[in-house]
């Protein structure tokens, strides 16, 4: 099997991927991400793309590399990551009582055969009507200013959704389903790849 490599310092993204059993190198992006674009789905297909293109240049050997944008989207607002505190906490209060779209971009690569795709998937979260207060404690506890939306949905932030609409591992980063059709495109599956005497349960 071809060396993984996951282009990205999410700690979901990583437990996602552990959870099967699947051994693989974590090199994190230094890529610049934009938040603007013609349409939701083609900026995060686009940070990924751009994410997967900067590790594959760095890399000294082949490899399977799988890069991941996530961004929310709140009617035509592009809700990324928070600048400070306050400016998480109005991103909150946008969002309670509300619908929003939840929008992963993948972008894959086998540098040993020269093939690649991308793809996204789109989910629908619903929050629930949310107090100052509440909005306040959730800040606190988890000061929010690396994830896109100002908010994660494990932890403390599974007090903040009503339901959801879609994939529920896209919401964390990555979708397992997409990333697995994704791979078949270049001839894999999570399936073949996953290692069941080390797989774990999030």
């Amino acid at each position: 099997m071809i060396p993984i490599v996951l282009a990205s310092g999410s700690p979901r993204r990583r437990a996602l991927l552990s959870a099967l059993g699947i051994e693989f190198t974590v090199v994190s992006s230094g890529a610049h991400e934009v938040d603007e674009g013609a349409d939701p789905a083609g900026i995060v297909i686009a940070n990924a793309r751009m994410k997967r293109d900067e590790v594959l240049q760095r890399l000294e050997s082949p490899a399977l590399v799988i890069a991941a944008d996530t961004l929310v989207f709140l009617e035509d607002q592009v809700l990324s990551k928070p600048r400070d505190l306050d400016e998480a906490r109005q991103m909150l209060r946008a969002l309670s009582g509300r619908t929003h779209q939840v929008i992963t971009g993948l972008a894959l690569a086998d540098s040993a055969q020269g093939t690649s795709c991308e793809g996204s998937e789109t989910s629908d979260v619903t929050f629930r009507v949310l107090s100052d207060e509440e909005i306040a404690h959730f800040v606190h506890a988890v000061k929010p200013l690396d994830r896109a939306g100002a908010y994660t949905v494990d932890g403390p932030g599974s007090l903040l959704v009503e339901r959801y609409g879609g994939c529920y591992q896209n919401v964390l980063g990555l979708p397992m389903v997409r990333l697995d059709r994704l791979l078949r495109e270049l001839g894999y599956s999570l399936f073949e790849i996953m290692d069941g005497p080390k797989a774990s349960f999030l």
